[in-house]
């Protein structure tokens, strides 16, 4: 992939930026910054360079209709704030502007286009669309890793009339997935969580041959515990997926790396429950695991201090409710640990993780924290993005 970085003349260039600012909104307030904090050092980046900068984003699923509640308006705002640079919105049909309107003001800089998700022609990856979006600009520029993993106009289909490159993020983003898949610092460690076994098989088969220790915690792990032959109470557990675990235990048949569950966990009765220490062999019918035990968390926090990569991504336990977040904070601060010396590199990927590290306010504390979602996992899985594909 050709970078932006390397590209020399941007200077009054106007260049349409492709970001990832689906931020959390409430009553049109940003409840979470993560995603907009990752792209200022594009902007700023380009701003330097002089170039012209035309933003396109999304927020939610508004499938193809105008729905005010999901505006880029506040995101907007708040990078104005970030940047201290006016940036202005344009709510005008996309199909009626030209390059001519975006920047009339020859003081202008910035201007956003509103949601690009309003437009049904985008998630079609439609040619025309396209076409159309890239006649406003001189180049584009993907610095949306989390949206790679779709094949939409804006992120693929528009590469085929301008010349593109990859934004800072972009590159950043690859780099750190390099080191936990192929430019690998061994001993490396992978503890995934979530509740669903079923979508994170790909990416435990795809590792087992390249990682020394996959730990599997949160509600995922339950249905581990059950196909031990343990009792899981009335604990979340997937439906329908013996086959699945079949195949990860077959799959470690062949291969060095070690398999860990959890050996000992916090039960309660209900979500809001006091947490209460069990072995595996004591759970009742009316137990509900939500955390990991002690016994567990040093067995985790023994691999970690012998590991020189690790990959995050899930939390331990329901740490909504701090009787169950232990497991998780130990975790965090055992890795952030080892980052502060140098001794590890780390990489974090998931929504709740970044939810569970940003309220312990370690997100510094870590080497990369990936807000990509379904890309981030679609590339531990080993799948082409298409969105990369379209860069190359």
């Amino acid at each position: 992939m050709n970078s932006i970085k390397d590209q020399e003349n941007l200077s009054q260039k106007k260049i349409l930026l492709r970001l990832d600012l689906n931020v959390p909104l409430k009553d049109g307030f940003i409840t979470d910054e993560t995603r907009i904090n990752k792209i200022v050092p594009i902007i700023n980046f380009l701003i330097k360079k002089k170039a012209k900068i035309i933003i396109i984003s999304h927020v939610g699923r508004p499938k193809g209709k105008i729905n005010k509640i999901l505006s880029l308006k506040p995101i907007c705002e708040n990078l104005e704030k970030k940047i201290k640079k006016k940036i202005k919105l344009f709510n005008d049909n996309i199909f009626n502007l030209k390059k001519e309107d975006l920047f009339k003001n020859p003081l202008d800089q910035i201007v956003f286009l509103e949601n690009i998700r309003f437009y049904k022609e985008e998630e079609e990856n439609d040619k025309s669309f396209a076409k159309h979006l890239a006649s406003f600009a001189d180049y584009y520029v993907n610095d949306a890793f989390s949206c790679s993993h779709r094949a939409h106009a804006s992120v693929c289909k528009i590469t085929e009339f301008l010349p593109s490159f990859a934004g800072l993020q972009l590159k950043t983003e690859i780099n750190a997935l390099k080191k936990v898949t192929t430019e690998i610092e061994k001993p490396i460690t992978c503890i995934i969580g979530g509740s669903k076994i079923s979508t994170k098989i790909g990416i435990i088969k795809n590792l087992i041959p390249k990682f020394d220790n996959i730990i599997i915690v949160g509600g995922m792990a339950n249905n581990i515990i059950s196909y031990k032959g343990n009792n899981i109470g009335k604990s979340i557990k997937e439906e329908n997926c013996k086959n699945e675990i079949k195949e990860i235990f077959e799959t470690l048949e062949d291969s060095s790396c070690k398999l860990i569950f959890p050996e000992d966990v916090l039960v309660g009765k209900n979500m809001n429950d006091k947490s209460k220490i069990k072995e595996l062999s004591n759970i009742t019918d009316d137990d509900l695991i939500l955390d990991i035990g002690p016994k567990t968390i040093k067995k985790i926090k023994d691999i970690i201090k012998i590991s020189k990569t690790i990959l995050w991504n899930g939390p331990a336990g329901y740490f909504e409710n701090p009787n169950f977040a232990n497991g998780s904070y130990e975790i965090a601060k055992t890795i952030t640990k080892k980052n502060r010396d140098g001794s590890i590199y780390s990489v974090v990927g998931g929504g709740d993780t970044i939810a569970l590290i940003n309220q312990i306010n370690l997100i510094k504390d870590f080497d990369f924290v990936s807000t990509a979602g379904g890309a981030f996992l679609e590339y531990l899985e080993g799948k082409e993005l298409p969105g990369i594909k379209a860069l190359n």
